[in-house]
């Protein structure tokens, strides 16, 4: 039990603990008077309590002038001053100004499936309420499967996943019997590096994959490698013969080539106590909903659900679309981005109890691996999807057809004709949205790089360098230069002497014309033009330098685009309001 928890503090309710802050706006956390007082400025030591007795005509009060009678022959020394701790703000108090308090105070965490909504509360203040919260999570240990730690400058993949394993009460309707928990609902969540956009890609749970070898880590410390499969269900990779949810993260590696950098997961419980706890979710149907297996009953048009017919509403095969798993993956997707609203409505927001219940009932429903096992490390996460606009944020599903090796049609397999390029656009951090080009604050001098006369494609000479993009990136480049974009004075330089996280063009100041017209070609910023020298070609001629980055989204696609033109695929964002059918 942590330290708020000793005594009788089971019996307080976490959300009367805390208070508006008249002067910041915010709520603060106060902890009783029984609770460490070291996060949390307490009472002066010595200051009387309302209710205290009166003070006698000395000023002390008559417990005071109790505390200061001798005994009998003995003089009464004087009281010792001492100096006043600061006392705490009080409501109508006018007074210095208290330190910022940290942006996460109000930020959410969201993300999820059917079975797997995950809502953080991140850094709502008190040390000790989140070493408590970070009790509530579970870990494990997925070794290699993911990345050691979380970073706040990088492109990042959550997958969320919700398995069917009945636990807690009420669930024997749902998943299947005896299941060891299943890879049911999944969804591969991408943040773009500049955080203006994210991807969750649902992927269907009879889905053919290969589940490659898994090495697991048993509750003794020992690892056990898990032998793969070929040709199975996606959702066996979790699960089956003891595999982890980092089998899963290798399995999506294995299927997508997108690599999962961490992993949440949660069962059917989520859905009932997270929705509860925000006092339900918006949902709308087309039709009236009668399932006599889900025992869900709505009437047509929106209504409000929470707790088990919350979990009804997503669990559902039978209420939409021709029954199967890819048109509850539709209504699943509905569900989330309602849910995501609700959670980000000052309704919620300024809500201390439904703030802290969300909290609790997250952090109980999640598992996650060791690297984002910290709440310290899940605000910081939580503070960086808080950044995405929900307009943004696109559902969609990874494209498929049946599996034609099936008579009976039972399973999908990935569609090539599509699946390929919407891998590749998560994998190059290109939106499936367009996205407005944030305007930079760059110095009048920057931004004049790019004013001037400009020199035809056909006179502008450069060396094109790989300095951090994919293997091949410069080849591939340099052919779109010379074949697509008039540029025929251009050549492969190989790879740069060290890896840059953006691209640059270096050019001599007599090559400014030049510059300017690969800049517009290529969609480079004035910050991207690097005024300097110039360098022989193998023609023995001055040329310009391109060094393709990290941020190179592809041959041919403009570094200030954010979104290239899309295949053709059933998708929403966050901000709609939809209705299921």
């Amino acid at each position: 039990m942590d330290a708020q928890g000793r005594g009788r503090a089971d019996d307080v309710d976490p959300a009367d603990q805390w208070v508006l802050n008249p002067r910041t706006g915010e709520y603060e956390l106060r902890l009783s008077p029984s609770a460490p007082q070291s996060s949390v400025p307490g009472p002066r030591r010595g200051a009387p309590r309302s209710g205290d007795a009166s003070r006698d005509a000395g000023g002390n009060t008559a417990g005071t002038a109790r505390r200061r009678t001798a005994a009998p022959g003995r003089e009464v020394p004087p009281q010792r001053r001492r100096r006043p701790a600061p006392e705490e703000p009080v409501p109508g108090r006018r007074g210095r100004r208290p330190e910022k308090k940290s942006k996460g105070k109000r930020a959410l965490l969201w993300v999820g499936g059917s079975t797997a909504f995950v809502v953080l509360v991140a850094g709502v203040g008190g040390y000790v309420y989140l070493k408590h919260l970070e009790g509530n999570v579970s870990t494990t240990d997925v070794g290699s499967a993911g990345s050691s730690s979380f970073k706040k400058d990088e492109a990042f993949n959550i997958l969320i996943i919700g398995t069917d394993k009945r636990t807690g009460e009420g669930n024997e309707g749902y998943g299947d019997k005896g299941s060891v928990g299943h890879a049911d609902t999944n969804i591969l969540l991408h943040v773009s590096e500049d955080r203006s956009n994210a991807t969750a890609l649902s992927i269907p749970r009879d889905l053919i994959v290969d589940v490659p070898d898994c090495e697991t880590v048993q509750e003794d410390g020992t690892k056990k490698i898990i032998p793969g499969t070929s040709n199975v269900r996606f959702n066996t990779s979790l699960g089956e013969s003891g595999r982890d949810a980092g089998c899963t993260m290798r399995t999506v590696k294995e299927a997508t080539g997108i690599q999962p950098n961490h992993f949440m997961m949660a069962d059917f419980n989520a859905v009932k106590t997270l929705t509860t706890a925000v006092g339900g979710v918006d949902v709308c149907v087309e039709h009236a909903v009668d399932d006599p297996k889900s025992h869900l009953k709505l009437p047509a048009g929106e209504s409000k659900v929470e707790g088990e017919q919350a979990l009804a509403f997503v669990r559902t095969r039978h209420a939409f679309g021709n029954e199967g798993d890819l048109d509850r993956i539709k209504v699943q997707q509905q569900f989330l981005g309602s849910l995501m609203r609700k959670m980000s409505s000052s309704d919620t927001l300024t809500s201390p109890t439904k703030l802290v219940k969300l909290a609790e009932a997250a952090t109980k429903a999640l598992t996650v691996d060791k690297a984002i096992g910290k709440v310290g490390t899940l605000k910081d996460l939580a503070l960086e999807l808080k950044k995405v606009p929900p307009k943004n944020i696109t559902f969609t599903t990874v494209p498929v057809i049946d599996n034609p090796a099936e008579k009976v049609k039972a399973t999908v397999v990935v569609n090539e004709t599509t699946g390929p390029q919407v891998f590749d656009m998560i994998r190059n951090d290109i939106s499936f949205t367009e996205v407005k080009q944030k305007e930079k604050k760059e110095a009048a001098a920057v931004a004049a790089r790019l004013k001037g006369e400009q020199s035809e494609p056909s006179e502008v000479r450069v060396r094109v360098m790989n300095g951090g993009a994919p293997a091949g990136s410069a080849q591939q480049e340099l052919s779109y230069l010379q074949t697509d974009a008039g540029v025929t004075k251009s050549e492969n330089a190989g790879n740069a002497p060290a890896e840059l996280a953006k691209t640059t063009l270096e050019y001599a100041p007599d090559q400014a014309d030049q510059a300017r017209a690969l800049a517009e070609i290529l969609g480079l910023s004035g910050a991207a033009m690097k005024p300097g020298e110039s360098v022989t070609n193998s023609q023995g001629l001055p040329t310009m330098t391109l060094t393709l980055g990290k941020d190179f989204k592809g041959a041919g696609v403009k570094l200030d685009a954010k979104s290239i033109e899309t295949p053709d695929l059933d998708k929403s964002t966050a901000d709609q309001k939809q209705c299921a059918s």
